[in-house]
């Protein structure tokens, strides 16, 4: 089996929202989300293994902030009205609890939202001893906003994409070595137990930080940047699904998603390990102008990963180019003027 890396880094989560335009607009205001890389309607076809045997029509944008990081997939349901979580999730419950937002200096940015309005939690310190905050959007969706150590263009008082996620766990040991040797992500950073400070709730967990620092493979590993993943066991054993009685696609992060260099080999990988893929379109698939293959697998807990391997992206939309990373070898890391181009498409309002 190649010794290459699989994956990059985190290419976007998956959000689900009852309205895209205000939903987006949100974003691009607090997380700079302004580029677009597709916009595009359509069936999801291929995934009514989670959305109740139910072809949904669907909106989706997948959208940007060049200082770094990955990107948002906002994702409406055109056809019904996405269904909330019947209660607000718990540190530790089963899923995506939050997303890791980096900025280069926290305290700037977190006195900024105060003097824009946004209401935030207090500033605290972290178990790697930097100041950390939290917040959530406005439909209840929670975010922690940590230190950037990985940048592609940033302004000193920047906030950047997602590093990262908070996702709660059944079984610790279990759920480490699914993201640790399936997905690569290696780096176990801590491993604490105990009621902890910077945390929102008060209440005994096991938590562990995974972190896989960017490597120079794959077009985008310099966009994307570093990646950290923390893991949340309730000592209690009181976790409850987030996603229980709902769909893909319903309101909350609904998969977690990575830039796959090598899906074939990544799948392999996991075969060997006893996990398998639930969807899987094969061959390229097309989300607007945009294109490649994707795929689902499932981490021990039932949290959706999304893997993709992008084949067609649009680099400059107004003069209709758009790059084919196959045939210039999928493992080449993109020269940085050439990332930087997709900036053009950048949205200001």
């Amino acid at each position: 089996m190649s010794t290459l890396p699989l994956l990059t880094g985190i290419q976007q989560p998956g959000i689900g929202v009852a309205d895209l335009a205000v939903s987006w607009k949100w974003y691009r205001r607090v997380f700079n989300m302004r580029v677009p890389v597709f916009d595009d309607a359509g069936t999801a076809d291929l995934m009514t293994r989670y959305t109740n045997g139910i072809p949904e029509q669907r909106r989706a944008v997948l959208a940007l902030n060049m200082a770094g990081g990955g990107g948002f997939e906002i994702w409406q349901y055109t056809n019904r009205l996405p269904v909330p979580p019947a209660n607000p999730p718990r540190l530790g419950d089963l899923g995506i609890y939050a997303l890791k937002m980096k900025a280069k200096n926290v305290p700037a940015f977190h006195e900024s939202l105060a003097a824009d309005g946004i209401a935030t939690g207090a500033l605290v310190e972290d178990p790697l001893a930097e100041r950390t905050f939290w917040m959530k959007d406005p439909w209840g969706q929670r975010f922690q906003l940590v230190h950037g150590q990985s940048w592609f263009d940033a302004e000193p008082l920047a906030v950047g994409g997602v590093c990262g996620a908070v996702i709660g766990v059944q079984d610790m040991d279990r759920a480490v070595a699914f993201y640790t040797q399936i997905l690569g992500i290696r780096e176990v950073v801590y491993d604490r137990t105990g009621v902890f400070a910077d945390l929102p709730e008060a209440t005994e967990v096991r938590r562990v930080l995974l972190r896989k620092v960017g490597e120079n493979f794959g077009a985008f590993s310099k966009l994307l940047g570093n990646t950290r993943i923390e893991l949340i066991q309730r000592m209690d054993g009181s976790g409850q699904r987030i996603f229980e009685g709902r769909c893909w696609g319903d309101r909350g992060f609904i998969h977690l998603c990575f830039d796959a260099i090598n899906l074939e080999g990544l799948k392999n990988r996991a075969e060997s390990m006893g996990h398998t893929f639930t969807v899987d379109s094969a061959d390229t698939f097309q989300m607007g102008k945009a294109g490649g293959r994707f795929a689902y697998i499932e981490d021990p807990d039932g949290t959706l990963i999304e893997l993709v391997e992008t084949h067609k992206v649009p680099v400059l939309k107004a003069l209709g180019l758009y790059l084919d990373l196959r045939k210039r070898g999928m493992y080449k890391v993109l020269p940085d003027w050439m990332v930087r181009l997709m900036g053009w498409s950048k949205r200001n309002d």
